[in-house]
């Protein structure tokens, strides 16, 4: 590895870190010859199936995209970039193990919005509008039952685990 800042190529690890559920290695380098110490990110490269679009076209997987159109869900919420970006490896994980070469856009779509559920409710709740074409407020109002149901569903179990025979 070259050192960004002397450009020699005699640079060591001083740490190494698993980030995004053990998907990315971050290493702290320091430079042999000029002492600075600068940062790398590494990670396997692997292929992502491509997406057919609704219209039939097939298009790159694109780690972007998916990243723009959580982010926009999520804008203004209380969700850190760690979590989306957590959520973000979660999704690529899947479509990786899928062992397809080509996925559905729909597939890609149910994905991001079970991360979001997770994440949080309102973005969830806007990611579906535009996902699922919500075309009136009624399509909105069963959305929000949906999950008020789940959630107290959830909440109930919480409280009232199931015994488990040992």
């Amino acid at each position: 590895m070259y050192c960004p800042f002397c450009h020699t190529d005699d640079t060591k690890v001083i740490d190494s870190r698993l980030l995004r559920e053990g998907n990315q290695t971050r290493r702290r380098r320091e430079c042999s010859k000029c002492k600075e110490r600068f940062t790398t990110y590494e990670s396997a490269e692997l292929t992502l199936p491509r997406v057919i679009k609704r219209d039939e076209r097939r298009a790159l997987f694109s780690e972007e995209k998916l990243r723009a159109g959580m982010i926009r869900a999520l804008e203004k919420r209380p969700v850190s970039v760690e979590q989306v970006e957590t959520a973000i490896g979660r999704i690529i994980r899947k479509a990786m193990t899928s062992g397809e070469r080509e996925i559905p856009s729909s597939q890609l779509g149910e994905w991001v919005m079970e991360e979001l559920h997770q994440l949080d409710q309102v973005a969830y709740v806007r990611f579906a509008s535009v996902y699922r074409c919500f075309q009136d407020i009624d399509e909105f109002r069963r959305e929000i039952s949906r999950l008020t149901r789940h959630a107290k569903r959830r909440k109930t179990t919480a409280i009232h685990p199931r015994k488990q025979n040992h």
